[in-house]
């Protein structure tokens, strides 16, 4: 059959094997939290904040090539055709 103990209805019987269960469930529960809270929290939040500045650099990027893009070009100032620039000559 199954790995668990037999059933004995003496010494506390179903009730008190429930009880165990549900403490050891709530310590199990504890512990997952307990981790969570240590190192899988901590770890979310850098990788965030890494892919944040990541987003951000490359948002940066995209706004100065649309600026470029928007602003007209000026022509370079004209000069005058080579040539003799005194009439009289």
């Amino acid at each position: 059959m199954g790995s668990y103990p037999p059933y004995d209805p003496g010494a506390g019987g179903v009730g008190r094997r429930i009880e165990e269960a549900i403490e050891l469930i709530e310590l199990e529960v504890r512990h997952a939290a307990a981790y969570i809270n240590a190192a899988v929290i901590p770890q979310v939040r850098a990788e965030s904040i890494t892919a944040l500045r990541n987003v951000s650099g490359a948002l940066r990027n995209f706004a100065d090539k649309l600026d470029a893009q928007g602003r007209p070009v000026t022509p370079p100032p004209s000069t005058p055709p080579p040539g003799p620039t005194d009439p009289q000559a």
